[in-house]
């Protein structure tokens, strides 16, 4: 897939570690430039210097506003669009999961997950949207497979990525109109620092739940991104892909 974003400009939040980094490494190996988005200008710029190691010429900067504030990711998104001339695909992936029992919710855990899991995808879909709009452009949403078939505990989590997916429909028809595309990627159970700490007596079992035999990687869902962000997907609209290795919760 080398250059089939060449001439892109992207925005990646969530941007700084797992999923999203590996979303950053390839769309930069896909030829856009990138902007990573962090949750704080620390981590911003630690990822930051790490993608610099393995791309030094990368056309690569970091940025960390307020997801859930639409002034800050406005001027954001705005000033990675002056820098690099447009933007061009947003990759929706900032969130947080949990797995709280239902009798144990506080309303801090609730409007925690919603504020970053739905209000932020919102907010940054809409700041994007207005940069793209008269040029086309293509927004990236990371939902879960658990928006599919749910999670025996911390039903905030699903319930979230239930939203992720109407809004990717919801807005595929409403920005279709502006030649924006919208979908969204629905990883399975994905090898993350979380997961490879668990032990191989929680592993195995995870694993014999998935028809092709073995975790996801990151690269798995980077892969996705890059081919909903490219020209490859051009009729593809209103999507949630699914890449879970065919597991069934």
């Amino acid at each position: 897939m080398e250059n089939i974003l060449k001439g892109k400009v992207a925005v990646v939040t969530g941007g700084t570690r797992g999923i999203g980094y590996a979303i950053v490494q390839k769309f930069l190996k896909a030829g856009a430039s990138v902007a990573l988005c962090g949750s704080k200008e620390s981590t911003a710029r630690g990822a930051l210097e790490r993608i610099k190691n393995e791309f030094p010429e990368a056309p690569v900067k970091a940025i960390w506003p307020v997801l859930t504030d639409s002034k800050s990711v406005e001027k954001a998104f705005s000033e990675v669009a002056e820098e690099f001339g447009s933007l061009d695909i947003l990759a929706n992936n900032a969130g947080i999961s949990q797995s709280t029992p239902f009798y144990e919710y506080t309303e801090q855990e609730i409007d925690k997950i919603l504020n970053l899991n739905i209000k932020a995808v919102m907010i940054c879909s809409q700041a994007a949207a207005k940069l793209m709009k008269g040029k086309g452009g293509v927004i990236v949403n990371t939902s879960s497979v658990v928006s599919l078939y749910g999670q025996p505990s911390g039903c905030g989590y699903p319930a979230s990525k239930y939203a992720v997916n109407g809004i990717t429909k919801s807005l595929a028809r409403e920005l279709a109109k502006d030649r924006i595309r919208v979908n969204a990627v629905a990883p399975g159970i994905i090898r993350t620092d979380m997961v490879a700490n668990l032990p191989e007596s929680m592993i195995q079992p995870l694993i014999k739940t998935i028809p092709i035999g073995r975790m996801g990687e990151a690269e798995d869902i980077a892969n996705a991104f890059v081919f909903l962000a490219s020209d490859f997907a051009s009729y593809i609209t209103g999507a949630v892909l699914s890449v879970d290795g065919g597991v069934m919760i």
